[in-house]
């Protein structure tokens, strides 16, 4: 069948009109999907950023030891057994026998022990990169080649440590002969070889957009495409207009809810819609501006999130003030918010505490100057959207804000760098099959050392320090009884309510959306680690 090999979404201003000027080329037959997409960064390396080493297992190029079910249940995938000591701090992992990095070097137990050392190693020498020890406090990565096994030993116990080993960031990538890039921040590769069923084939970094080709020593199966057009389309309904059109066969979460909702009703598509794991919530800088308990108080209190849910975004999020999502398990029914929205309260509130507009010129002062709040956001699953409404809502309060519209990968920088008042995302909130490592971003000792280059073990980019929710989270992370453990996460929850200490938008619902005449297989998985896989194909 005739496919087409390379199309090229341009980045004009007919694009910011909602349309995509698009051009193929013809190629020889064979199997070939495009495939529209958010593309979230230039790079692939696992030891970058959190968004390259999604980005690497999203395009179907990496593959991890172990990965999840639509039901947080864990599945072999690189290695197939595991042993674990009494102490649970000892996990020695069997690798898969066979299988083949993408240029047929074995990824054996040595491949596997050099990769994730090397990302260690790597992020612990760079100021900017992925934060593997927010997931493993490693003490030791091992090879026995002889039983091709690799043993992880932790400096704390873990209950399941398979959970952790699913997240991106321990994605396995042949490092035999690495060499960093230069021209690319932190010095990493750009480009990986992973075991996935796709290689990279090019990759062009000021369009975002690329092209990947059948892995011809996959282990795992028949790799339905011999190549696949990775197309950066940022704008939501031009996602829906190039598939209407037919100049890409799959996207993923068109977020525009009317865009939406004509694909759902029409028969020509496929739309495969999830509640997933994810939360969209903005960080507070607890060492900026919004550390004044009045004014983040106020801030919280004329923030309308449920018309934020039900109309700015048009159902694409749930609200609810808790930071994990109510479609979980946890027994959150007891939580309370007293700074629910109440925009007359909130000016009250500032009056009482001497934040008032001086000049006459709508925004209330602070210490002499007029109140401005950076709020960092993207355009991804209705997070500007978001910024944008939520700015709208504070000025009628007398509370200034500008929005600052980025690529994700200068709002994750500047999110270490705590250059920031708000600054939000959407994330899985049980990346690791529960909710440690999201809570991380929560917890530790505060202060400036939070954005500094020696802390390479924080993930907590906010500054927040709070004596009740650490000793929650050190009480948690030391349990191993799964009640106990449930309950403790809606104590911490409790907390970071009381606290004013994370802005919660709501709990998402991920999609992604086919051309049903030319594609099958192509469900939203819950941990939506894994966008391309060998499940999607062309249809019969």
């Amino acid at each position: 069948m005739k496919r087409k090999k390379m199309l090229a979404v341009c980045l004009t201003a007919a694009m910011a009109l909602g349309a995509a000027q698009v051009s193929t080329v013809s190629a020889d037959d064979g199997p070939h999907l495009n495939f529209g997409c958010y593309v979230y960064s230039t790079s692939f390396d696992p030891a970058a950023y959190q968004n390259a080493a999604w980005q690497g297992m999203r395009w179907g190029i990496t593959e991890a030891l172990f990965k999840f079910n639509d039901d947080a249940t864990i599945e072999p995938w690189l290695a197939d057994s595991y042993e674990v000591s009494e102490d649970h701090m000892t996990w020695t992992f069997h690798i898969r026998d066979g299988v083949q990095f993408s240029n047929g070097n074995p990824c054996d137990a040595q491949a596997v022990a050099d990769s994730l050392n090397r990302l260690f190693n790597v992020c612990e020498s760079t100021e900017y990169s992925s934060t593997p020890r927010q997931y493993i406090d490693m003490a030791s990565i091992e090879a026995d080649n002889e039983a091709n096994t690799v043993t992880i030993v932790t400096n704390v116990p873990y209950a399941d440590l398979r959970g952790p080993l699913c997240f991106p960031f321990y994605t396995v990538i042949d490092v035999e002969g690495d060499t960093t890039d230069e021209a690319h921040p932190g010095g990493y590769n750009t480009t990986v070889i992973g075991t996935g069923p796709y290689v990279l084939s090019s990759f062009d970094e000021l369009s975002k957009s690329g092209e990947i080709v059948k892995n011809e020593n996959y282990w795992d199966g028949e790799v339905p495409y011999d190549s696949i057009s990775v197309i950066f389309i940022e704008d939501d309904t031009t996602k829906a207009m190039a598939l209407q059109s037919g100049d890409i066969d799959l996207t993923e979460n068109v977020t525009t809810i009317s865009d939406l909702q004509n694909l759902e009703a029409d028969s020509s598509f496929y739309v495969s819609r999830k509640n997933g794991v994810r939360s969209g919530f903005a960080l507070v800088n607890f060492n900026g501006i919004l550390a004044n308990d009045a004014l983040r108080q106020a801030v919280f209190m004329a923030v309308d999130g449920q018309t934020l849910c039900d109309v700015t975004t048009g159902g694409m999020y749930t609200y609810g003030p808790a930071v994990l999502p109510s479609t979980l398990s946890y027994p959150d029914e007891e939580l309370e918010n007293p700074y629910a929205y109440d925009a007359e309260a909130a000016a009250a509130l500032l009056d009482e505490n001497g934040i008032v507009d001086t000049d006459g010129d709508g925004i209330r002062e602070l210490d002499g100057q007029n109140i401005n709040l950076q709020f960092d956001t993207y355009k991804n699953r209705c997070l500007s959207d978001f910024a944008e409404a939520i700015q709208s809502q504070l000025a009628v309060v007398g509370i200034g804000c500008t929005v600052n519209v980025l690529d994700s990968d200068t709002l994750w920088m500047q999110m270490q760098e705590g250059d920031y008042d708000l600054t939000n995302s959407n994330w899985i909130t049980v990346g690791t099959g529960d909710p440690t490592a999201y809570l991380l971003n929560w917890y530790g000792d505060g202060g400036e050392n939070f954005f500094s280059s020696d802390n390479t073990d924080a993930a907590n980019y906010c500054g927040y320090d709070s004596e009740e929710f650490n000793e929650l989270y050190d009480q948690f992370t030391a349990s191993l009884d799964q009640e106990e453990r449930d309950e403790l996460v809606v104590q911490m929850e409790q907390v970071l309510i009381n606290d004013c200490a994370v802005l919660v938008h709501g709990y998402y619902n991920s999609t992604m959306i086919s051309n049903a005449s030319k594609v099958t297989g192509a469900e939203i998985p819950a941990f939506d680690y894994y966008w391309l896989n060998t499940d999607i194909k062309p249809a019969e």
